[in-house]
């Protein structure tokens, strides 16, 4: 096998290659042509037998794997270090070795100094950016669906080596980089991480920002399940006047010809909604840096974004658990609301029916019957199996020891089971039960973010003099009880 014949072949393949992907374009006619020619001399100079004897198909294929992966490495380190386009390819076609290579650069630097030339444009740049967040992600074993492209190449990377390709293309001279001991190039990054334009820092945000959205989005709550959902533009309390149901004034029969007449429909003053601001701060530091601790950029942003969510869900059951005051001055479960049941049991059948039924009577502020479909069962952990066999059976016994046809067979109702309603009831303590109303026809519990934004957003600090990278994470939402004749509460029973 001519060897250096060979090494031209794919050299000129790996050019074609690297043009259409510089270029963000597929092969042209001409290059697909010269590209299939190409691989047809490859093949079939392998296939050539040499004086010992064909090589083994396995040896032929790690041969070409190698060559490839010795161009690739060459054409990468040169292009990192503004090595001149023409030495590359020399390299290329003479076999150099990798390391030789390697040494040659890092010698040239030495004597040098030779800035590296930043040959990438902003939007080049960008795309940089987020090919090393997703790829921090894959290291840290986070899945990610679709990552960006040439993440997969920046994968083997530590935080020191992603560290020095951010500081060369923001313009640091490579041989002074790579000169650096950890404790240099941390206090190097330190000066880089509140230069907003620095790539580095905007890597670590990124990564954080992707693995809060996952972690939050895979947080196992149920709070959404029994609560609406609203937005708010500013943090002060609303104020304004609703249109609730029965409102507007019935319908009149109009005579013929005759004369339709005006109606003003009634309102009533809704409880206020606020938001607050909730939050809390976490650091990368010096340590994590100098040990390479990449696991920290998946673990720690995730578990506060996961405490984020965890504490919505805490604080809307603890609404329903602690039955607190609300917009009238009444508790939220009450007998003058009509929906609380008094003696507390487990889930049946006839608790269920009872609690239904009190729903049912609920009239509006100006006494009109209305109608509020049962949509959910809200219950602790441990009556979850009980709600599903009393849904599911087609019959019970009755009093007199008789099959009849099960009225709650089939209801289309959500079953909600929540073991954050145990530990608010607390050991020993009797677990209480709820029945919502279909949210569609009366609002419950609502839960509003600010400007609709549901997920931690994170904010870099500068604290000076503090070893570490730092950030702020938080969220605006507000908890607003908006109507109390969605919800019924029995006490329950304690549960074993």
């Amino acid at each position: 096998m001519n060897k250096k014949k060979y090494a031209q072949w794919l050299a000129r393949q790996q050019e074609l290659t690297d043009t259409a992907k510089r270029e963000n374009r597929e092969f042209t006619t001409e290059e697909n042509s010269e590209f299939n020619e190409l691989q047809r001399q490859i093949d079939e100079m392998k296939n050539q037998p040499e004086n010992t004897g064909t090589p083994p198909a396995d040896s032929t294929r790690q041969a070409v794997e190698d060559e490839r992966q010795r161009i690739a490495d060459i054409a990468g380190l040169c292009r990192e270090f503004g090595v001149d386009e023409n030495q590359e390819s020399k390299y290329i076609k003479d076999g150099t070795g990798i390391e030789d290579v390697r040494a040659a650069v890092l010698e040239h630097v030495r004597k040098n100094g030779t800035p590296v030339r930043v040959r990438v444009s902003e939007d080049e740049g960008d795309k940089f950016r987020a090919a090393a967040a997703d790829a921090l992600l894959m290291k840290s074993g986070v899945s990610v669906k679709t990552p960006a492209a040439g993440a997969a190449d920046l994968r083997h990377m530590s935080l020191r080596d992603l560290a020095i390709e951010c500081l060369v293309r923001d313009g640091n001279n490579a041989g002074e980089m790579l000169r650096m001991d950890h404790t240099r190039l941390y206090d190097q990054l330190a000066r880089e991480f509140y230069n907003p334009s620095a790539a580095f820092p905007a890597i670590l945000d990124a990564t954080i920002n992707k693995k809060i959205v996952t972690a939050y989005q895979s947080v196992p709550t149920t709070f959404e399940r029994i609560t609406t959902k609203g937005s708010l533009s500013d943090f002060k309390a609303s104020k304004d006047h609703a249109y609730l149901i029965g409102g507007a004034g019935e319908f009149k029969r109009v005579a013929e010809n005759g004369e339709l007449q005006s109606d003003k429909p009634s309102t009533e003053l809704l409880p206020e909604r606020q938001l607050d601001t909730y939050g809390r701060q976490f650091s990368m530091t010096r340590q994590a840096f100098i040990n390479d601790d990449i696991g920290f950029l998946s673990e720690v942003p995730g578990q506060y974004a996961a405490s984020a969510k965890r504490t919505i869900n805490k604080a809307v059951y603890s609404i329903l658990v602690k039955n607190p005051t609300i917009y009238d001055g009444v508790a939220l479960f009450h007998t003058s609301h009509k929906n609380l049941i008094e003696t507390g049991c487990a889930p049946s059948n006839a608790a269920l029916q009872a609690a239904i039924l009190k729903m049912g009577f609920q009239t509006d502020p100006f006494g009109d019957a209305i109608n509020i479909p049962v949509g959910e069962f809200i219950v602790p952990m441990g009556y979850g199996f009980t709600m599903r066999t009393i849904l599911t059976s087609q019959t019970i016994n009755t009093s007199d020891n008789q099959q009849a046809a099960n009225p709650l067979y089939n209801l289309p109702v959500d079953v909600v089971e929540e073991p954050t309603i145990n530990v608010l009831a607390g050991a020993g303590n009797a677990a209480p039960w709820f029945v919502g109303g279909d949210r569609t026809a009366c609002n419950g519990i609502q839960v509003d973010y600010l400007n609709g934004q549901e997920t931690p957003t994170i904010r870099r600090m500068e604290t000076p003099g503090v070893l570490g990278f730092k950030w702020d994470i938080f969220l605006d939402w507000g908890i607003t009880v908006r109507d109390f004749r969605g919800l019924v509460k029995n006490p329950g029973t304690i549960i074993n």
